[in-house]
């Protein structure tokens, strides 16, 4: 592969990128009302992303046998409480998984 080629695939992925951000606005910006269904998924999305994506996470611990998920869980728990007290998904994630990674490497 060349540098062209690879140039090239980076503008079309960026293009469309782009595109995709933008075209909420074009279909919804001004003065239209947004779908009620639209907005029902704006609120409904992003919690069950986030419980997938906690799934996701935890399907390969094993709590029958090692250290027990105990890294995983106290984790988990850390970005619950930090979100709820300080409701910042980037501070909440961060933190977690700083949490996460001392606890694998220093303790367990």
């Amino acid at each position: 592969m060349n540098t062209t080629h690879s140039l090239l695939i980076i503008a079309v992925v960026s293009l469309c990128t782009i595109f995709l951000r933008a075209f909420p606005f074009l279909i919804f910006g001004g003065k239209k009302e947004v779908p009620s269904t639209v907005q029902y998924l704006g609120k409904a999305l992003p919690p069950a992303i986030m419980a997938v994506l906690v799934v996701y996470c935890l399907r390969g611990v094993s709590f029958l046998q090692g250290n027990h998920g105990i890294p995983e869980i106290i984790s988990v728990l850390l970005v619950a409480g930090l979100h709820i007290w300080k409701k910042n998904i980037l501070l909440s994630i961060g933190l977690g998984t700083v949490c996460y990674m001392l606890l694998v490497q220093l303790v367990f």
